[in-house]
């Protein structure tokens, strides 16, 4: 098991939806709403660090609202 925070900037007013849709995959084990240069930090548990970049390319950055991602690898 491989884990990573996702920091997630989003378009102004579109964060409850980003969290709503963040939630539905199966990956993402958490949300939470931040102050700062980002909105989100999404915590995300995978069977590996292919999976977590798969997860932030094809399903985070593709959720409607999302502006930009930087992610953070747990070790």
């Amino acid at each position: 098991m491989v884990s990573a925070y996702v920091l997630v900037a989003c378009e102004e007013g579109k964060a409850p939806g980003v969290v709503d849709d963040a939630r539905r995959l199966g990956t993402v084990t958490d949300v939470d709403a931040v102050f700062g240069p980002y909105d989100l930090v999404m915590r995300v548990d995978a069977a590996d660090v292919h999976q977590i970049a798969r997860t932030v390319v094809s399903d985070i950055q593709s959720i409607p609202g999302v502006v930009r991602t930087d992610t953070c690898a747990l070790f």
